[in-house]
C-alpha cells in the first residue's frame, strides 16, 4: 500500500521531530537508532518518517484505517493535530497502547516543536504481502 499524502499545503520544514527507532534496521537498514528530522507545518509524522528513509509500516496507506503506524508521542504531543475519535478507536487496536500512543498518520505538525516520537519494535504488519 503506497502512502496517501496530504492535500492541503505543507510549510518549509522548520519543525525538529526525532524518531527513536526500537528496531532500526527493520524500518531503514540500518543500525542508527535516533533520526534527527525537520518537517513542515500540516505534514503528518508519517509523511516526514517516509520522505526521509524511515519506513513505519501503514497497511492502510496512511488514511486512518488501521493501526499499523502506531507511535508512541514522548515530547511535543501539543505541537500535533489533536486526535479524533476515529483515530482513538484505531488506536485501541495497536498492541501496548500507552497514554501518548497515535498513529503517525494522522499526527499533523502545528506547533514549532521540539517533537519526540518513539517506533515501537513490535508494530509491524504481521501480514505484509512481499512483491513477488
Amino acid at each position: 500500500m503506497h502512502l496517501k499524502r496530504g492535500e492541503h499545503e505543507h510549510g518549509p520544514p522548520i519543525v525538529p521531530i526525532t524518531f527513536v527507532l526500537e528496531e532500526p534496521e527493520s524500518l531503514t537498514g540500518t543500525k542508527q537508532t535516533e533520526w534527527q528530522l525537520m518537517g513542515g507545518k500540516g505534514e503528518s509524522l508519517l509523511e516526514v518518517a517516509m520522505d526521509h528513509g524511515i519506513n513505519i509500516e501503514h497497511a492502510c496507506g496512511g488514511v486512518c484505517a488501521c493501526s499499523t503506524c502506531h507511535v508512541c508521542v514522548e515530547q511535543g504531543m501539543s505541537q500535533l493535530s489533536e486526535s479524533t475519535e476515529t483515530e482513538d478507536d484505531r488506536v485501541e487496536e495497536a498492541p501496548g497502547i500507552q497514554r501518548n500512543s497515535r498513529l503517525a498518520c494522522q499526527c499533523e505538525i502545528q506547533g514549532t516543536g521540539p517533537i519526540i516520537v518513539r517506533v515501537p519494535a513490535w508494530n509491524r504488519n504481521a501480514i505484509k504481502e512481499v512483491p513477488h
